[in-house]
């Protein structure tokens, strides 16, 4: 009844404004017209309210149930500007926003009055520095990339641009990402969406991502087009090739790009056409198991003249991390690098399931490979990268301490080139340019301005790196060590790294893989991907169940011939210390159970 009062009142008034516009004559009439013509268009919204059956709430409410429509539209930047505290924000605290911002932009990064983190709760992280700091170093460290089999290997910095396509991001974005690598002598990573023109404007260094859709070589049919490929990967700008297996905030799920957002320039670089959805495959055609995976990665090796050829996933099955593993001992052949992406990884579009409740997270991962890697004999062939919310100095040292040799950052380096998290990636209509084909939009982006702001943010946090380490009395990154990381585990304690976590000996899975490891090695299998040996209904997995072995494999074989790496019995020097001693339990990083011992 209340609606219906309320619809009669405004027409009342319109009545009202309309006799009071005709009385006043050519004094203030228009003023009246106008008010005529805003409560008329308010009563025919109302009208239009109660009689359309999409939502309950405008029928009840005409016209003021919009209100909830507006409030719900900017509610993120309610939240964001005055709402959350400092250290709330999500992905990524206002802290962390603001040091990337300041850094961007050249000026003071410092922050007075102590921290606002809760010290005391339990998971709290903090890295543990020496009582004797010495100097920071004067370069950046670089890391070197190239097994063995690699004929021009390359230096990699501690901070790269992680991959982001041209369609995903805007060519002044791309641009001027790649004017900001190139200033700082660091890597920017392509995407799967192709080498493009504008990841070639500057000259930076450029790892080439090939993903499932091959963008950029492949044939009409969606295969790999190795003569296309073998012209590109020559080109000078490309140091490396990355092949994507999975993305961390979207593992195991395929990609669309649909037709609507498909530009002229879109398909000329990922050699797609135009009015068709864009489709990335969730698999790769050309292989589907680690031997096939292998095969690839010799292939691509060959084709870009010997350039280091590496793998990039987010992990699911630790099955298939050794038996990826066991495949290179079998057949000889080592991929260069591994970039783990964890599952807090951003993307431009992504179910909300997958982002939230599908694989596995950095921290856990990442010491997973690397464990693994140790274990299998691998690990001084194989650098390690992590992606995954890497932002500052701090995040890039945890990392290097968790297994990584080097990582690469996405969203940081989006936000040095002025993005604000207004989480509109997927919707074209990014309001600082950075994620939109939108031409006016896109325009405010300025290449020059935000190249060198991508290269103030890459310098300042590797030299804040350096500067933490230098604090923790190290000289190099290959003196850091896993006790030098400690967690809260409870209110009474803390514990290092070392401690919370038993760690594989070098060639240990080849020579007497533990106990709870052994089901998981037996079934990794260098002709499947997957754990495909079957659980029956309530009984423990592994019970009374041999996973399936090759004809010619012998029945007690537990381990596949090794490739002798390079100084196989040199630990890698950013885990001296970390060996399991000889009668301690299980691994817990192999049943991925990472709760922290209790004291």
């Amino acid at each position: 009844m209340m609606r219906i009062v309320v619809l009669l009142f405004l027409a009342v008034l319109v009545a009202g404004f309309v006799i009071t516009a005709i009385l006043a004559g050519t004094s203030g009439e228009w003023v009246w017209w106008i008010l005529v013509g805003l409560t008329g268009l308010l009563v025919a919204l109302g009208i239009h309210d109660l009689v359309q059956k999409r939502h309950a709430i405008l029928r009840n409410f005409p016209i003021v149930g919009h209100a909830r429509y507006l409030f719900e539209f900017i509610r993120p930047e309610i939240q964001q500007y005055f709402i959350e505290r400092n250290t709330d924000g999500k992905p990524f605290s206002r802290d962390t926003r603001s040091v990337v911002y300041a850094r961007a932009k050249g000026v003071d990064s410092h922050k007075a009055f102590g921290t606002e983190l809760d010290v005391n709760r339990v998971g709290h992280e903090y890295l543990v520095h020496s009582t004797a700091p010495v100097a920071p170093p004067s370069e950046q460290h670089k890391v070197r990339i190239g097994s063995s089999q690699c004929t021009r290997p390359y230096e990699i910095s501690l901070l790269n641009i992680s991959s982001m396509s041209f369609g995903a991001l805007s060519s002044h974005a791309v641009m001027a990402m790649n004017k900001g690598a190139s200033m700082g002598g660091f890597v920017q990573e392509t995407g799967e969406g192709g080498l493009t023109k504008y990841h070639l404007e500057y000259g930076a260094d450029l790892f080439w991502e090939i993903g499932s859709g091959y963008f950029g070589c492949r044939t009409e049919e969606g295969r790999f087009a190795p003569e296309t490929f073998r012209a590109k990967a020559s080109r000078e700008e490309v140091k490396g090739i990355t092949i994507k297996i999975s993305q961390g905030a979207k593992p195991g799920l395929g990609g669309v790009l649909p037709a609507a957002k498909i530009n002229e320039e879109i398909a000329e670089a990922r050699g797609v056409p135009m009015g068709q959805d864009c489709i990335s495959p969730a698999s790769h055609p050309e292989f589907s198991t680690p031997r096939e995976l292998l095969e690839f990665v010799a292939l691509l090796r060959e084709l870009s003249g010997g350039k280091p050829v590496g793998i990039k996933f987010c992990v699911g099955s630790r099955t298939d991390v050794m038996a990826i593993c066991k495949a290179m001992l079998e057949t000889g052949t080592l991929v260069d690098f591994i970039t783990v992406d964890g599952a807090e990884g951003g993307t431009g579009a992504a179910p909300i399931e997958y982002e939230d409740h599908v694989g596995t997270p950095l921290t856990e991962a990442l010491m997973l490979v690397h464990t693994i890697l140790v274990g299998t004999g691998l690990r001084e062939e194989i650098r390690l990268a992590a992606a995954g919310k890497v932002a500052s100095g701090s995040d890039i040292v945890k990392r290097l301490i968790q297994g990584a040799d080097f990582t690469f950052a996405a969203r940081s380096m989006m936000m040095a080139t002025g993005c604000i998290q207004a989480q509109q990636c997927h919707t074209n209509h990014c309001p600082v340019g950075v994620t939109t084909q939108n031409k006016r939009l896109e325009r405010a982006l300025d290449v020059q301005d935000k190249g060198h702001r991508v290269y103030n943010y890459h310098r300042l946090t590797v030299t804040e790196a350096g500067q933490l380490m230098a604090s923790m009395g190290l000289t190099s990154p290959e003196q850091l060590n896993t006790r030098m990381l400690r967690r809260r585990v409870n209110l009474q304690s803390t514990r290092s790294y070392a401690e919370l976590f038993h760690w594989l000996r070098p060639n240990e899975l080849l020579e007497n893989p533990p106990a709870s490891w052994v089901k998981d090695w037996q079934e990794a299998d260098p002709d499947h991907f997957g754990e495909f040996v079957p659980v029956p209904y309530g009984v423990p997995r592994g019970v009374g169940i041999e996973p399936p072995r090759r004809e010619e494999e012998p029945a007690d074989a537990v381990s596949a011939p090794r490739v002798e790496p390079r100084n196989s019995t040199k630990v890698h020097p950013v885990h001296q210390d970390v060996t399991r001693p000889e009668g301690q339990p299980g691994n817990q990083l192999v049943d991925q159970q990472h709760e922290p011992q209790q004291p």
